[in-house]
């Protein structure tokens, strides 16, 4: 591969994306670091690093959800329990892999109470429930949370 210049890389990354990271890589690979488009390069890095960002959080709001719908949600359980048990090993299981890194399962704690509040608006408008009904706080603990075998109990 013939190394690119800084201006051809800026170029490429407008009208095709996919070679531009081939290219990229490549460049890196040969250590021509010289003409890399470092502009775009690191935007991407940073939006990798908010990507998982994003999904930590994504799963940890669903993971709430469903456990906050098994708690509380009596008159649906009957019809719903074996869907929200699923739902929430399913989340749990993406929840595991991205905290693999110590750096999102940090993060996870860090945002645990904020994931709760979104959690419960999302249940209260789901199941016309009032928000009376659930704690102010995140009844779960982070180790709650992310182990598989923990359920709550039901509020009657």
């Amino acid at each position: 591969m013939v190394a690119q210049s800084s201006q051809a890389l800026k170029d490429l990354y407008e009208k095709d994306f996919v070679l531009w990271i081939d290219q990229t890589a490549e460049q890196i690979r040969q250590g021509n670091i010289n003409n890399l488009d470092w502009e775009n390069l690191l935007a991407e890095i940073e939006a990798l690093g908010r990507e998982q960002r994003n999904k930590v959080e994504s799963y940890l709001i669903q993971t709430i959800k469903n456990l906050l719908m098994y708690q509380y949600w009596q008159s649906e359980k009957v019809y719903c329990e074996r869907g929200w048990i699923e739902e929430i090993d399913n989340f749990r299981i993406e929840l595991e892999i991205l905290l693999r890194s110590k750096t999102l399962y940090n993060y996870g704690i860090s945002i645990l109470e904020n994931c709760y509040q979104k959690a419960k608006r999302s249940v209260i408008k789901k199941t016309e429930f009032s928000a009376r009904v659930f704690p102010e706080k995140c009844p779960y603990t982070w180790e709650e949370v992310i182990d598989f075998d923990f359920l709550p109990e039901s509020n009657s």
